[in-house]
């Protein structure tokens, strides 16, 4: 033994020395080693401070219930990750890693302050302090607290790193390859099963790895699943279980790589759909709580025993064991047969297998049986323990760096209770364990009870000779919780187990319980007098362990941070110089600027065109939903506040869509193509909303329709022609289609050809003037849209944006679903009160528009304002008010909306909704701006061809 790294021992690489810095200290371990292996072969014991009272703590465990170790990791280029478990960050050449929660150093912290002030701060004292004076509160109190709370740094730099993600279909998933999964997995593929195997560690195997005489059929195991072409991914962390067979699991990629070799993306979100789920997750071990139980160098036997057998590494150089159950034994036999000096093993149990007492007298260990560790001493690092028996006051002091806890084993079940799995108690494990069935899932092994590791008693709180106040047993290592708290919780009056961990934080931030709650929940029940089943067990949730934002965000960052959709007419409106904004995921050209013009020339030029000659406007992104069926009618019938059963084929109709409050919630005109199919569109936003809110009638309202709805949004290019001269530009390339007014009037749908191209033709408008709508696939739309372009180029065309759509329809009152209404809005109120058919029985939303608060006079309205200065565009959300001059707080009776400058009538217009609105139609009322308030003069909201005439061109 050579300091604290046995010589031949473990799976690391003895001949490869790699470097890194801790806390920027030159530190070296080995190939294999994790940093927490490391630091322990180096002899370092102290590596975090706690987070509440600044307490030195040191590893308690191997993997991934390591509450204390959580380190900032650094991999350059503004690369940093807080909170990542030493014991999960595999050493790599170039590893900076930095301790948290400290000030100004890890081994001198002036938080350590807390400690001494501990009385001060018991379970909930955040609930009960600081709340007065309000102005310390603000100034003083939460700064502070502030600075000092949470876990590690937040990173401020922009993530430079990649990630990706994957979808996944197997007949089997096998979570965690212990022995228990692998043979699962062997299993089923002998059956012809495909069979994937995921686990967190680096290297498969599970506790198999800890225990060298396993390693031969390991190795043998190993070799068998990849000679059946099972899918293994280690370093992958199935971080939630859902419904439908559906798991996640994120892979690293690259962490355990020195940042020069780490190439492609860093982690990988598989999304899992399993035929069957086996979850082989293992077990726990429990640590036992006593007075001062959270010093460097306590931790977990069955860890101790993980750094001997795996890396070679003594955690002392002299070790004592306290035991509730068998596996404790394992450890400290193994340690001693290693050559470490064995202080002591001190039982709570009154009786000891005689095996395990005859083997510990033959190894010359003094053992302790009803005893307890009364206390222990120690600053930075342990150096001893009192030791009593039970129900004595007598104690004797035994020297020792390093105290080994066995508690017994907590199945892991977090995954299993993700799927609302139901759990049991198990009284001979003293633990919750997987019980009944679940649709996909079994579970196997450890994690399912099946524990192989002797005997023990499930124990609370150890008893002490002190009086309970005066020291303090930690039940959650992780958010300093003690057995004392949650004993206040108890007598608070918190009887719920989850209300208990709330108040004390028990079981919280990123341990997620794994070696807290079943000790909080016995520590509870012995307070109430209850047993363990009768208090209950907190809900586990996802994720497992702590992900990061990036394996869940995948590519969406940066410019994919959401998909950027495009026409197929977006590269021609690219070349001609338009300027884009986005709406909803699409991109659309927003003005067409030509040389000097800023956005307001751009805009009034391009109305001026489309009132005086014709337009061309890329409605491409409008949502198109195909309705067909026998139903297809009586459907639309009951989704629509309008009648369509009469509607005759051929014939176009608005449609107002309302939720079930009686808002609008979308809007659109729909055409009947045949007397079983309904071309429908939508707002550009609300395509996907629409239709899935279809489905959702149809799947559960309304099954015995036959109806299948169809999105068609991306199969249509839809090219907008408005103005008098719209018929003259298409009417060359129009075959198989009379374009008279006559033939084709407003509202009406015509099939054909256009430049030999198949059509669907809406004679519709959206901005009062002739207008059609072309729909051709849209492969062939920007060829048919440079065709008309050119015709066009004789009557004068001009391409028109978004903003120019938006003032020509507010001229003519017509509304934008979103902008006018805001959720709040009913038909009446918006003004279109004649799209509600009367005779219709019934409709989505027809009984909230029944409601006596519906139907008040003072509801607000959608009405049209002029400003008494013409040339001022209001802003639009600017509050509206009756009386300036009323006392503070001036009561706001509406909003702007949407306003604009309009330059066919040489004046600004908006439109607002006002309280009793219509009422209020010629009187002044007053919006307040920054630079002063003004008067507007209440109007009608169609301010521009009232009759409708120009329609016909």
């Amino acid at each position: 033994m050579s300091g604290h790294r046995i010589s031949g021992l473990g799976r690391v690489d003895a001949h490869r020395r790699i470097a890194f810095h801790f806390d920027g200290q030159p530190m070296h371990g080995l190939a294999g080693d994790t940093l927490a292996s490391a630091l322990l072969a180096s002899g370092t014991s102290l590596v975090a401070r706690s987070f509440k009272y600044h307490r030195p703590r040191g590893i308690l465990g191997a993997g991934v219930e390591e509450p204390n170790a959580l380190m900032g990791v650094d991999r350059g280029e503004g690369r940093h990750t807080p909170n990542v478990r030493a014991t999960s960050i595999e050493l790599h050449p170039d590893l900076k890693v930095e301790t948290q929660n400290r000030w100004p150093s890890l081994g001198f912290d002036l938080g350590a302050a807390t400690n001494l002030l501990s009385p001060l701060f018991p379970a909930g004292f955040y609930n009960k302090t600081f709340m007065w004076p309000r102005a310390a509160w603000e100034k003083l109190y939460e700064p502070a607290i502030r600075r000092m709370a949470g876990l590690g740094k937040a990173p401020d730099a922009i993530d430079p790193d990649r990630y990706t993600a994957t979808h996944v279909f197997v007949d089997l998933l096998v979570i965690g390859a212990g022995r228990a999964g692998i043979e699962a997995a062997l299993a089923a593929c002998a059956g012809g099963e495909r069979v994937m195997l995921v686990d967190e560690q680096a290297e498969l195997g599970g506790r198999q790895l800890c225990d060298p005489a396993r390693w031969p059929w390991l190795d043998g195991a190993l070799a068998r699943l990849r000679e059946a072409d099972v899918v293994c991914l280690p370093r992958t962390t199935a971080i939630g279980l859902y419904h439908d067979g559906f798991v996640g699991a994120v892979e690293r990629l690259t962490d355990h790589l020195a940042p020069a070799e780490a190439q492609g993306p860093r982690e990988r979100l598989h999304r899992i759909r399993a035929g069957r789920i086996i979850l082989a997750t293992g077990a726990i071990e429990r640590p036992l709580v006593f007075a001062d139980n959270d010093r460097p160098g306590i931790m977990l036997a069955s860890a101790a025993r993980t750094y001997l057998h795996r890396y070679g590494v003594a955690v002392g150089q002299k070790v004592a064991l306290l035991a509730a159950h068998d596996s404790g034994y394992r450890a400290i036999f193994d340690l001693a047969e290693a050559g470490v000096d064995i202080a002591a093993i001190v039982d709570v149990r009154e009786r000891v297998d005689r095996a395990l007492v005859a083997e510990a007298r033959a190894r010359g260990i003094e053992l302790f049986a009803s005893h307890v560790v009364s206390g222990t001493q120690g600053g930075k690092a342990l150096t001893g323990i009192s030791v009593c028996a039970i129900g004595s006051k007598r104690q004797r002091w035994i020297r020792c760096d390093a105290l080994l806890m066995a508690g017994g084993w907590t199945p892991t079940v977090h995954l299993w209770s993700h799927g609302k799995g139901k759990l049991g108690w198990d009284e001979a494990l003293g633990a919750f364990v997987p019980e009944g069935a679940m649709d996909h899932v079994t579970c196997t092994g450890a994690c399912a009870g099946a524990i192989d590791a002797g005997n023990g008693v499930a124990t609370e709180a150890l008893w002490s000779p002190h009086d309970p106040t005066s020291f303090k047993a930690f039940v959650d290592l992780q958010n300093d919780v003690t057995a004392r708290d949650i004993r206040l919780a108890v007598r608070e009056g918190f009887r719920s187990i989850e209300h208990i961990k709330r108040y004390t934080t028990n079981g919280m931030a990123t341990d997620q319980g794994k070696t807290s709650n079943l000790n909080g929940l016995q520590v509870a029940a012995g307070v109430l007098g209850n047993s363990a089943p009768q208090v209950g067990l907190t809900t586990f949730r996802p994720p497992y362990t702590p992900t990061t934002f990036g394996a869940l965000a995948g590519i969406a960052k940066d410019a994919l941070f959401q998909p950027t959709r495009k026409t197929v007419i977006d590269g021609w409106a690219d070349a001609q110089g338009a300027v884009f904004e986005n709406v909803a995921q699409w991109r659309r050209a927003r003005y067409f600027p030509q040389a000097g013009e800023d956005m307001d020339a751009a805009v009034a030029r391009e109305c001026k065109a489309v009132r005086a000659s014709v337009g061309i406007f890329d409605a491409s992104t409008l949502g198109k939903i195909e309705v067909v069926g026998p139903d297809a009618a009586e459907f639309l019938n009951r989704m629509y506040t309008n009648p369509w059963k009469a509607l005759a084929p051929g014939r176009c109709r608005y449609g107002l869509l309302l939720g079930e409050d009686g808002f609008i919630r979308d809007d659109g005109v729909a055409a009947r193509l045949a007397e079983d199919r309904f071309h429908v569109t939508t707002t550009t936003g609300g395509a996907a909303r629409v239709l899935g809110m279809m489905e959702d009638y149809l799947q559960t309202e309304w099954p015995d329709l036959d109806v299948w709805l169809t999105s068609t949004t991306e199969q249509y290019a839809v090219i907008a022609l408005q103005g008098p001269r719209a018929r003259d530009v298409i009417a060359p390339f129009v075959e198989g289609v009379d374009l008279s007014a006559e033939a084709l009037p407003h509202m009406a749908f015509a099939a054909g050809t256009i430049c030999g191209v198949p059509m669907r033709l809406f004679r519709v408008s959206f901005t009062g003037e002739l207008g059609f709508e072309v729909n051709v696939p849209a492969g062939h739309g920007r060829a048919v849209w440079e065709t008309l372009w050119a015709e066009g180029r004789k009557y004068g065309i001009t391409a028109y944006g978004t903003e120019t759509m938006h003032v020509l329809r507010a001229e003519k009152g017509y509304i934008i679903v979103g902008q006018d209404t805001d959720g709040t809005l009913t038909p009446d109120d918006a003004g279109i009160g004649w799209a509600v058919g009367k005779k219709k029985p019934d409709f989505v939303g027809r009984r909230s528009l029944a409601r006596p608060d519906m139907l008040l006079p003072d509801r607000k309205q959608l009405v049209g304002l002029l400003t008494e200065d013409a040339a001022l565009v209001l802003e639009e959300g600017a509050q509206i008010v009756a009386d300036p001059q009323a006392p503070v707080p001036v009561p706001m009776i509406g909003h702007v909306t949407s306003s604009y400058h309009s330059a066919t009538l040489d004046r600004s217009i908006a439109l607002a909704v006002v309280a009793g609105g219509r009422a209020r139609i010629g009187e002044t009322l007053f919006v307040p701006m920054p630079d002063k308030v003004h008067r507007v003069t209440v109007t009608d909201p169609i301010f521009y061809d009232r009759e409708g005439v120009r329609l016909d061109g």
